[in-house]
C-alpha cells in the first residue's frame, strides 16, 4: 500500500512509491485506523524537517495517533514546501539555520515559534494553497537550494545552474523565462544566502 505522505516542493502531500531522504511532520493529520490523511494538511505551524533514523527508534508509518510522518526527496524540497530543521533530532542543523536566519534577515536570534510564524505567512496564500513569491533579479543568482516554479514545474538552483525537480531526482534544464515564481519562502532564501547549506539530492537524471 502506497501511503499519501510524500511532500512536493509545492507543499502538496501525495502518494508515490519513491522513498525520501528526509522525514518531517506538521502535527497529526492522519487517521491511524485507515492510515489515510484527514482533510487538513497541517495541525501546527511548526512544519519541521527530521532525519529518517534517530537513536535507533523505529516507527510504523501513520499507524498510531501521533505526528504524521511525511517524506521529502531532499532538504531543498522540504525548505521550498515551507519546513525548517527540527531542534530535537537535527539540533546542530537547526542551530545553523537559526543563526543564518538571524544573519540573513537582519534580526536577533529568533525562537522556533517566531520563525514558524514568519514561515506560515510566507508558505500559504489566502486560500491555504502554496504561496508563490516574486523573484528579485535573475533566478540564476539565487543561492544554492532555492526552488522556483514555472507553471507546475519546479526547479532547484545549484551553483547558478537550474535543475528540473522530479521524484526520481534532478535533470539539468534551461532556466524558465516566463511567469517564474519563488517557491522557497523569502526568509529561508535569505538564510541560504547568509550561509545555510541545504542538502540537495545527489541523484541527477541524465
Amino acid at each position: 500500500m502506497t501511503l499519501q505522505n510524500r511532500v512536493t516542493p509545492f507543499g502538496d502531500i501525495v502518494a508515490v512509491p519513491h522513498r525520501g531522504a528526509l522525514m518531517g511532520n506538521r502535527g497529526i493529520i492522519h487517521d491511524p485506523a485507515t492510515r489515510t490523511l484527514l482533510k487538513r494538511r497541517w495541525a501546527t505551524r511548526a512544519w519541521i524537517i527530521c532525519v529518517c533514523e534517530f537513536k535507533g527508534v523505529r516507527r510504523e508509518v501513520m499507524a498510531r495517533r501521533s505526528w504524521t510522518e511525511l517524506f521529502f526527496l531532499d532538504e531543498a524540497t522540504a525548505l521550498a514546501a515551507g519546513h525548517r530543521p527540527c531542534f530535537y533530532c537535527q539540533r546542530r542543523r537547526a542551530k545553523e539555520f537559526q543563526a543564518a536566519w538571524a544573519n540573513g534577515n537582519e534580526t536577533s536570534i529568533q525562537t522556533a515559534p517566531a520563525m514558524d510564524a514568519v514561515l506560515h505567512r510566507e508558505r500559504l496564500d489566502a486560500k491555504g494553497g502554496k504561496r508563490r513569491h516574486s523573484i528579485e533579479g535573475q533566478a540564476g543568482n539565487l543561492p544554492n537550494g532555492t526552488m522556483i516554479a514555472c507553471g507546475e514545474d519546479t526547479y532547484v538552483i545549484k551553483d547558478g545552474i537550474t535543475y528540473l525537480w522530479s521524484w526520481e531526482g534532478y535533470s539539468r534544464s534551461d532556466p524558465p523565462t516566463r511567469d517564474v515564481k519563488l517557491l522557497t519562502p523569502p526568509s529561508t532564501v535569505r538564510s541560504l544566502r547568509a550561509g545555510y547549506l541545504p542538502f540537495i539530492s545527489l541523484t541527477f537524471k541524465r
